[in-house]
């Protein structure tokens, strides 16, 4: 393994070792002890927040606690469109002035949890770490702002309650939440910040079916992109960050374009002095509320913290900044290979990628909508499942005969015993108000089903049969191999 000093690490080394401030600044090179990092955070790891659809309230009380405390200090920036308000949690009294902001999209709330964990961190005492928030303290004072749009949060919207994207409202400031993350960069004056954001699962590492877990960008000033030293520092942080995931997810990160975007607040920090690293959080297989990538935040901001207060960023290399990868956008829920399927008395083979719309139910519930995304030659497309069906046909499904009044009567066996019988879906007579529901099999109010083919953006329900013989069923987009029991959680809806 290349040997790589990590900030948490030689503050390790120091709290052994008992060396003095001057070994912290040293450029010596030790093999890195992450799992500390880990460790870390399963210890503070804030549990009340345990899937990403949570709205304002929930994290409130965990703002206002912290109020009369001596850790932080809480400051009520203003209000939202519709009332709610925005906060500031200011930590340490050190010259290098950090600002932290997450969630300007509603539904994007992966660093959000990671500053709660950050925060309940920075609280905690006698258990090894205490090198580090001394460091934190004297060195440094950061701005937290979580959740710049509350409205956005509260129904999993990406935009504000006047339908903007905070992101592009850096240049005008005409929504509220912009203008006090404007005003909060101006009293503060950041020489370093971080835009913390979601992007869609659907990126991936180029040339590979590896999602792109984390990506992030140094946004470029001007459109020259050119860099000076306020940008350079950012690109050493992001090669700083990436040699740490490299360990936790190898070749499962990747950068952004940096084409300029004057609306931007990422390129805006950057011409305003802060030296600032756009981080986003993406897709990784079996990690639907993204708590594994949670964890990865809190590591990467936390080490990269902890570098900027001992300026131990320096070491890396700014040029290896341009050797990550630019976001590819080839993956799908589902990737089929090799259908056999006729239309218009044509017989044709074919690759089908299904991706699994969510869609927000009342009360934060949601449920997904499968749908066909493309068709055709989809060799260089990848899935977070993927299935050869080669030697298998296209097939549509039947309705069973008899219809059910609630979706109680079915179970899960009786379910699997219709689709293998070649039934897609059971006709439903009561349709409850919350249509969501988790059997593998589609429940229709019209008995009406729909696809004799492929058919691009249609929902993706249909079998793949041997010798008509159904053999794989998808479901919603989801994949169900006949031959067993599921083998994911079902988020359906009643047609």
């Amino acid at each position: 393994m290349k040997k790589l000093k990590f900030g948490l690490l030689l503050l390790t080394i120091m709290a052994s070792c008992q060396e003095s401030q001057h070994n912290s600044n040293n450029k010596n090179s030790y093999t890195p002890d992450t799992t500390m990092l880990a460790k870390a955070f399963e210890l503070y790891k804030e549990s009340s927040l345990t899937h990403r659809r949570f709205k304002h309230a929930a994290i409130e009380p965990l703002i206002l606690k912290r109020k009369n405390d001596s850790i932080f200090k809480v400051t009520n920036l203003g209000l939202s469109v519709q009332k709610r308000p925005l906060y500031q949690l200011r930590y340490g009294k050190g010259e290098k002035r950090i600002m932290l902001w997450s969630q300007m999209h509603g539904n994007e709330s992966t660093a959000t949890m990671a500053l709660f964990d950050i925060f309940n961190f920075l609280e905690g005492h006698n258990d090894g770490y205490d090198s580090i928030r001394n460091l934190l303290t004297e060195k440094t004072t950061l701005f937290f702002l979580p959740m710049i749009n509350p409205d956005g949060a509260e129904i999993f919207n990406r935009r504000n309650a006047l339908d903007i994207d905070l992101n592009r409202d850096a240049r005008e400031t005409a929504t509220p939440e912009a203008a006090i993350l404007k005003k909060a960069a101006e009293v503060n004056k950041p020489a370093f910040g971080f835009n913390l954001h979601d992007q869609h699962i659907y990126y991936n590492v180029p040339s590979t079916g590896n999602p792109a877990t984390i990506s992030f960008l140094a946004p470029a000033y001007n459109y020259e992109k050119d860099i000076n030293k306020v940008r350079g520092r950012a690109m050493q942080l992001i090669v700083g960050m990436n040699q740490l995931l490299q360990q936790y997810i190898p070749n499962g990160v990747a950068k952004y374009d940096d084409t300029h975007e004057p609306r931007g607040f990422g390129d805006n920090f950057q011409k305003w002095g802060a030296s600032t690293v756009l981080i986003e959080s993406g897709g990784y297989k079996g990690d639907p509320e993204k708590q594994y990538i949670r964890e990865l935040n809190f590591m990467i901001i936390l080490n990269a913290l902890i570098e900027i207060a001992q300026e131990s960023y320096e070491q890396y290399n700014q040029a290896e900044y341009e050797d990550i990868p630019e976001n590819s956008s080839k993956l799908s829920d589902l990737l089929i290979k090799n259908i056999k399927a006729e239309r218009d008395s044509v017989v044709y083979q074919v690759d089908l990628a299904i991706k699994r719309d969510e869609v927000t139910a009342p009360d934060s519930i949601f449920y997904t909508r499968g749908r066909i995304d493309d068709v055709g030659d989809l060799k260089d497309s990848y899935g977070y499942r993927e299935l050869d069906a080669k030697g298998l046909t296209f097939m549509k499904g039947k309705i069973y005969s008899s219809p059910i009044n609630h979706v109680g009567e079915l179970t899960p066996q009786r379910a699997m015993n219709l689709l293998r019988q070649g039934y897609l879906a059971v006709k439903l007579r009561n349709v409850a108000e919350n249509k969501h529901y988790n059997l593998p099999i589609l429940l229709s109010s019209t008995g009406i089903l729909y696809g004799n083919s492929p058919t691009l953006g249609s929902q993706a329900n249909f079998f793949l049969a041997k010798e008509d013989k159904p053999m794989y069923a998808i479901i919603n987009g989801y994949l169900i191999d006949l031959s067993k029991e599921p083998e994911e959680e079902f988020k359906n809806y009643i047609q």
